[in-house]
């Protein structure tokens, strides 16, 4: 999507998801319904209510086109009104879901069930939202491209339409300056697997999601080398773990203005006044949770839960329950904040309100381009990195998910249509960053959490854990994202620039 996708190469990724290429940002979406096992039921009872099973029945699909990738040049004037109704696609999806797993007698019972109760008004809704789209563009005087209204129709699929569809191939994303070039090291994982969280509402993981990491060969490779003008100074910043649960399911970023706009829960820390309805004017108000009370910048991740039975107080909520993200919610133990710098050159300084967001939340659906999911364990994470798949780690090992920012910027813009080409990352090879675009801080986020040791047996795991996301992504590891929003006072986002740029390690 745009130049940020030129950073990308997959050597050692493996064929991980079996699932047609549905493109699926904004409103497009693979939705998944078994046909003989509810999502809100367990049907095998090993292990009680802490259990995700395999699927062997057949599954329903319905794949529908992408509406918001394609939307590149939206006029700011219309960009409220546009990120409401590309909420409102993903609503969309969330119903149609539910309606799939809930409805699985009348499917069995009823070939044209779902074209007829699900896909077909499914395609009528889609096709009033993207028309409002195209009022709220060209109200403003910008042009539509009306072949957009192409995407309202979703189609069905069965289980094995969906396998023929290609595999698509878990690549992760390099990390530079103060990362590790990482890729997915996982085992081949069938897209048709789903579980039914042990009946407490949810859909997925699979047990093929998990591996033992001890069983991976090692993947991570090195960074690029450093020029003479490189900038090797680390800038620290301490906001805590959320402890004081800081949660809510907006994104004030892609869905402003739009309750539950995620569908996932997020951990908030560093500025403590984020919501769907936040404003820049909001987050120079909203203190911190950061040590440093210049710090005020919107730090925020999906929670990964234990489906371990228990119910979250969520359990019944938007974000929660209601979007089939079930379970206990694990708060992590470490969260390290900090900025690094680049290998090629100087760094400017990150403009004030800066939205990124790395990784993509429909990387399942929506394939691999934009997925920036590292999952791997204390003592392996110079050796292992994994993008498709849960580790399962050793006794007194922890799981550690890593994030590192794109660190790139087109030096205009703060946020872009699709909230992804004002940035970008460099040359894999050699860190330098795309033509017209110039090196800033790169935000590098590890945290670490202590989970229970999963179980993989006869296709089924105990204590499986997994990331919050959209329901029709099934809780794939490969969905994992991180947000910033880049908020400070006090210069000091030119304190942190000047600390990289002389080599200084800072806090």
């Amino acid at each position: 999507m745009g130049r940020n996708t030129r950073k990308r190469r997959t050597p050692l990724a493996t064929k991980a998801i079996a699932a047609s290429a549905a493109l699926a940002l904004g409103g497009g979406g693979l939705i998944w319904a078994n046909f003989y096992a509810s999502a809100h039921e367990s049907n095998n009872q090993t292990w009680g209510g802490n259990q995700t099973k395999a699927a062997t029945a057949q599954v329903a699909t319905v794949s529908c086109p992408d509406v918001g990738q394609k939307l590149t040049n939206v006029p700011w004037r219309a960009r409220q009104g546009v990120a409401t109704e590309l909420a409102n696609l993903d609503k969309q999806i969330t119903e149609a879901y539910a309606r799939l797993a809930s409805t699985r007698n009348a499917q069995a019972k009823d070939p044209s069930f779902v074209q007829n109760a699900i896909v077909g008004p499914l395609k009528e809704k889609r096709a009033a939202t993207i028309d409002r789209i195209r009022i709220d563009v060209q109200r403003v005087g910008g042009s539509f491209d009306t072949s957009l209204q192409q995407l309202a129709a979703c189609t069905a699929q069965t289980a094995d339409q969906t396998t023929a569809g290609g595999q698509q191939n878990g690549g992760g994303q390099q990390q530079n300056g103060g990362g590790q070039q990482q890729n997915n090291g996982g085992q081949q994982q069938g897209g048709q697997q789903q579980g039914n969280n042990g009946g407490q509402g949810g859909d997925g993981p699979a047990a093929a999601d998990f591996v033992d990491i001890t069983r991976v060969a090692p993947n991570v490779q090195g960074k690029p080398q450093n020029t003479g003008n490189a900038s090797t100074g680390t800038f620290t910043t301490r906001c805590g773990v959320n402890a004081n649960q800081n949660h809510n399911s907006d994104n004030v970023i892609v869905a402003p203005g739009v309750t539950n706009g995620a569908h996932h829960v997020h951990d908030y820390v560093g500025n403590q006044k984020v919501n769907a309805f936040s404003s820049n004017q909001t987050f120079l108000q909203g203190g911190s949770s950061c040590q440093n009370r210049n710090d005020l910048s919107a730090y925020y991740w999906p929670v990964i839960r234990l489906q371990d039975g228990t119910q979250e107080k969520d359990a019944n909520a938007d974000g929660g329950g209601k979007d089939l993200n079930v379970g206990r919610i694990l708060v992590a133990q470490q969260a390290q904040i900090k900025y690094v710098g680049s290998p090629a050159s100087k760094v400017v300084a990150m403009p004030q309100f800066l939205r990124i967001i790395t990784g993509d939340a429909k990387a399942f659906t929506n394939g691999t381009a934009n997925a920036n999911a590292h999952w791997s364990c204390t003592g392996f994470e110079n050796k292992v990195q994994l993008t498709t798949q849960y580790p399962i780690c050793p006794q007194g090992s922890k799981v550690v998910r890593t994030f590192a920012f794109q660190n790139c910027w087109d030096g205009q813009n703060i946020d872009s249509a699709n909230h992804r080409t004002h940035v970008a990352f460099p040359d894999p090879a050699s860190g330098v960053c795309p033509n017209g675009f110039k090196a800033i801080p790169q935000l590098t986020m590890r945290l670490v959490y202590n989970v229970p040791q999963p179980v993989v047996q006869n296709g089924q795991v105990k204590n499986a854990y997994a990331v919050d996301g959209f329901p029709e992504q099934l809780h794939k590891p490969i969905t994992d994202h991180d947000d910033f929003i880049s908020v400070t006072s006090g210069g000091l986002a030119n304190r942190i620039a000047n600390c990289i740029n002389s080599g200084r390690n800072c806090a």
